[in-house]
């Protein structure tokens, strides 16, 4: 069974405190999830980001190995990267010597700064610089309204990713000191720089957002790239995963179906429109209704997903 633990506010007052966040960030509460031996998640909150929230909505967190931490994807602003820095410590007194990004959004990233006086080795997907070189100051300024205050408090609020020191193009991999973790990188597919983390040790896959339950898929890459990624991690030996957004692990590969439903539906009707010399207004108000129901924020989402299907597959070779 998995083990849950949690750390109270009094020792996040200490550590958290020490990185100069905002008061109304000590009194956080941060849970983890032990998915399996040396491997713990942060399981986010179903829902976008809000200043309540403090962007905590991606599942995040860590692996420990016998000589080094590795961080998974550091959280969503300043103060969610702080709490699990601060849990990380409660839990262990190894270095935290890698961080590790599944992929570009903000959610994942942003609580990267904490982190900067671990100095750890950053590792991302090789298209990861550029992506976030091109949409960075974007995310930082969007969630900064979203957090609210004075443009200095948020700023200090949103955080920042630090830049990679290692990129991936195919694959690599990572010791932690008696425990190596499989890097992978993938072409499109939820983005242009998916990155999963397998370690063998458990058989337990990091699929970041290549995976998402419960919470609606969000489609930022291409449609038929990330169906064939899902195949190629359903290959993969794993008997558990880490979705990007959902519950803390799932059985693998068991724990595809609702998404590969969605996508596989997603593509199907968009195609069954092109045919019919449907429009793109129309796949935003048609396209995959027949998910709803099924998942949380599907209005936010859907509409978004089919037009962005709709383009991509209006140029597809129908033969």
């Amino acid at each position: 069974m998995a083990r849950r633990t949690l750390i109270r506010a009094g020792f996040l007052f200490c550590v958290v405190a020490g990185l100069g966040l905002p008061a109304s960030l000590w009194a956080k509460d941060i849970s983890l999830t032990q998915v399996a031996p040396g491997v713990y998640v942060r399981p986010g909150t179903v829902q976008d980001a809000t200043a309540a929230n403090d962007d905590a909505i991606a599942n995040i967190g860590f692996i420990v190995g016998h000589d080094a931490v590795a961080v998974i994807d550091p959280g969503g602003s300043a103060g969610d990267g702080a709490r699990l820095r601060a849990q990380i410590k409660a839990t262990t007194g190894l270095p935290i010597r890698y961080l590790i990004y599944t992929h570009v959004h903000p959610d994942h990233v942003l609580g990267a700064v904490a982190f900067a006086d671990d100095h750890p080795l950053v590792v991302a997907h090789a298209r990861f610089a550029a992506a976030w070189a091109e949409r960075g100051a974007y995310y930082r300024q969007g969630l900064a309204r979203i957090l609210g205050g004075d443009l200095a408090q948020a700023g200090a609020k949103t955080g920042d990713a630090l830049p990679p020191a290692q990129a991936v193009d195919t694959a690599a991999d990572i010791d932690l000191g008696g425990r190596v973790l499989h890097l992978a990188a993938y072409g499109a597919a939820h983005t242009d720089s998916d990155l999963t983390v397998y370690d063998g040790q458990t058989r337990t896959l990091w699929a970041g957002d290549l995976l998402f339950q419960d919470r609606i898929p969000a489609l930022d890459g291409s449609l038929t790239g990330w169906l064939t990624v899902l195949g190629q991690l359903k290959a993969l030996p794993a008997v558990r995963v880490v979705p990007g957004h959902g519950p803390a692990q799932l059985p693998w590969p068991a724990g595809a179906v609702d998404e590969e439903r969605y996508l596989t539906t997603l593509a199907r009707d968009v195609r069954a429109l092109l045919k019919n010399g449907g429009d793109i207004d129309a796949a935003a108000t048609t396209v995959a209704r027949s998910e709803r129901g099924r998942w949380k924020l599907f209005e936010a989402y859907n509409g978004r997903n089919a037009i962005t299907a709709f383009k991509q597959l209006e140029w597809e070779d129908p033969s």
